[in-house]
């Protein structure tokens, strides 16, 4: 009887065991897919911005090559 409860013992530990590595993993997959979803929005924002960026400087670039001098020079 005692191997018996031993093993039953054992087991319900491993079972306890097995069912809190399996909520484990569901959260960090569960941290994981958010933390993709915010690189992917990152991403899409810095390509924006670097859009932005190059625009603006294009607009500097032939602005400044277009203004006549001040008139005290």
């Amino acid at each position: 009887m005692t191997d018996t409860k031993a093993m039953l013992e054992r087991l319900e530990k491993l079972e306890m065991r097995q069912a809190f590595q399996e909520h484990t993993i569901e959260e960090l997959n569960s941290t994981i897919t958010d933390q993709w979803k915010l690189i992917d929005s990152l991403k899409r924002e810095l390509a924006r911005l670097t859009d932005q960026v190059r625009e603006v400087e294009s607009n500097v670039d032939q602005a400044g090559q277009k203004e006549p001098p001040p008139p005290h020079y």
